[in-house]
């Protein structure tokens, strides 16, 4: 098992507006010689040149776009192999106690498991500090991207971190760990809002005993992308894992299905300005692509208009044009080529 929490330095790559994904590169299929144009011996004008344009526009081969899904959100998100749990907290919680506790009464709640969402935050099975005390997992792997707030993690390993403010935690329980996850209110004089990403990433078969492993992105190595489109409006992309416009992105565990590159595995978050446009790159045939819209009024995909908090399963093969709303707008995707693996799955164990 690894316990290095050394911050690590990256290869920072040229962005561009459409890069190319982490892993093999998708053939492309070779067009056709198209015939020559005859020219005309007939004087040409204006309306001549028009229509010929015209016509040299029509013959031009159309846009591919993917086909795509659309769903409502459930809670948790519904994921497709090789991804087995998604779960999107945002908590916005008061001023904290010398305890790192809620610094006002816990009255009402449901202690030790309390997901009322009261006054915009939840205590978990935390009874003191709000989060997740020690529990078990088996056969799979949790990546908990940490966008805002604190999350204070131990294990029955030894390992332990402090990490928040765009650092992601990447663990292998392979054989089997116990863990804790707790969100201490480290603010005394101003709220403390923590927002987080939960995915449980599943294990092929061969490598569900395998020894736990705990490895911790620090948010300085995780690449992010601001990129414009013809408008000058800009698209944020924020890369775990998967790389984009050959940036190099941490390196997951050595027995992650995420590991070799051939699975395409990507995590990446998206956030669009108002009416921004970017275009999701393509990636291999086979491929589970989802996008979750998880804040925002409206977004555009592949043509297709979606109202907030929908799951899009999006045809992977070809690239997948995003246009935002008349606000700003938040994605979270997740693809990966399935496992293809019967499970057996109770709880936080997932055999086979």
């Amino acid at each position: 098992m690894s316990k290095d929490l050394d911050r690590r330095d990256f290869l920072v790559g040229t962005a561009a507006t459409i890069g190319a994904m982490g892993c093999q590169e998708t053939p492309q299929t070779k067009q056709p010689p198209q015939p020559k144009a005859i020219k005309k011996t007939t004087a040409r004008g204006p309306q001549a040149a028009v229509q010929e344009g015209a016509e040299t526009a029509m013959k031009q081969p159309p846009v591919t776009l993917p086909s795509v899904r659309i769903e409502p959100l459930t809670f948790p998100w519904q994921t497709p192999d090789p991804f087995l749990f998604c779960v999107h907290h945002l908590d916005r919680y008061p001023e904290g106690d010398e305890r790192m506790a809620p610094s006002v009464s816990l009255s009402g709640r449901n202690i030790g498991a309390d997901f009322s969402g009261k006054d915009g935050w939840s205590m978990y099975h935390g009874d003191t500090v709000p989060g997740f005390p020690r529990h078990p997992h088996r056969g799979f792997e949790t990546v908990t991207v940490a966008r805002q707030g604190h999350i204070d993690h131990s294990d029955s390993l030894g390992a332990t971190a402090r990490f928040g403010q765009g650092d992601a935690q990447w663990m292998t329980a392979g054989q089997g760990i116990v863990h804790a996850e707790m969100f201490p209110l480290r603010e005394r004089d101003t709220p403390n809002t923590a927002e987080l990403f939960q995915i449980w990433l599943n294990l092929p078969q061969k490598d569900k005993m395998v020894e736990p492993h705990f490895t911790m992105f620090w948010h300085e190595t995780i690449p992010t992308h601001r990129l414009p489109d013809a408008e000058g409006k800009y698209t944020t992309i924020t890369t775990v894992t998967g790389a984009l416009d050959g940036k190099l992105t941490p390196t997951p565990p050595p027995h992650s299905w995420a590991s070799d590159p051939k699975n395409c595995v990507a995590i990446w978050t998206i956030e669009l300005e108002p009416g921004a446009q970017w275009m999701i790159p393509a990636t291999e045939l086979g491929v589970n692509r989802s996008i979750y819209f998880y804040e925002g009024q409206e977004l555009i995909v592949a043509g297709k208009t979606l109202s907030s908090h929908s799951h899009v399963i999006v045809e992977p093969q070809y690239p997948a044009p995003l246009q935002a709303g008349p606000d700003d707008t938040k994605l979270l995707m997740l693809q990966g080529m399935p496992i293809r693996e019967s499970i057996a799955r109770h709880g936080p164990f997932v055999m086979n």
